[in-house]
């Protein structure tokens, strides 16, 4: 399979998709519960966590797609984006087309989403709220019980710095996986 990847600006994606005449391919890998507080109309719901080639080819199978149009690859801010890129790779014979900026980056521009009934935030947003609460955590026992703790916020700060290098977030991966982050039903 030839298959490649690139990236579209959020803008350029914006006017494509108002422009267009064809339905366009967007596959939205964001959690269950972040598709179900906000989405974009028209993508198709494949979760990074739980992404594989064979039921994103039989859902491509099933709407007709044919492999010379770009499948549109969103997801928060465009790091999910890149993993299931990478994941994909070599499995999809369409070209993988990154959104950079994600969705929001497309709500910043404008372009209307429809908005869902959840009330939990983000996966991003949850795992700045975990790691800053351990950071804290960790530096007021360092202080007022024990030195050791200090490892704590140390450990955390390490795992952010993998995380911006890597770009794979283990607190993401571990968040994502937690109940009120998944649709009752899926594992």
């Amino acid at each position: 399979m030839n298959q490649s990847t690139s990236n579209i600006s959020a803008q350029v994606f914006k006017q494509l998709r108002q422009e267009s005449t064809d339905k366009l391919q967007i596959i939205d890998l964001r959690t269950h519960i972040e598709v179900t507080t906000e989405r974009l109309d028209g993508s198709a719901h494949f979760p990074v966590q739980q992404l594989q080639a064979a039921k994103l080819k039989s859902y491509l199978k099933q709407q007709n797609h044919k492999s010379d149009q770009p499948i549109y690859l969103l997801c928060a801010s465009g790091q999910r984006a890149v993993l299931a890129s990478n994941q994909l790779q070599g499995q999809i014979e369409s070209q993988l087309v990154i959104i950079d900026g994600g969705l929001n980056a497309l709500k910043l521009l404008g372009m209307p989403v429809t908005k869902g009934n959840s009330t939990v935030i983000s996966l991003e947003r949850q795992v700045r709220i975990a790691s800053g609460t351990l950071v804290v955590l960790g530096v007021f026992s360092g202080l007022l019980v024990h030195p050791w703790f200090y490892g704590l916020a140390a450990f955390v700060g390490s795992g952010l710095v993998f995380a911006g290098v890597t770009n794979s977030c283990g607190m993401g991966m571990l968040l994502a996986k937690m109940p009120w982050n998944r649709q009752a039903g899926t594992s």
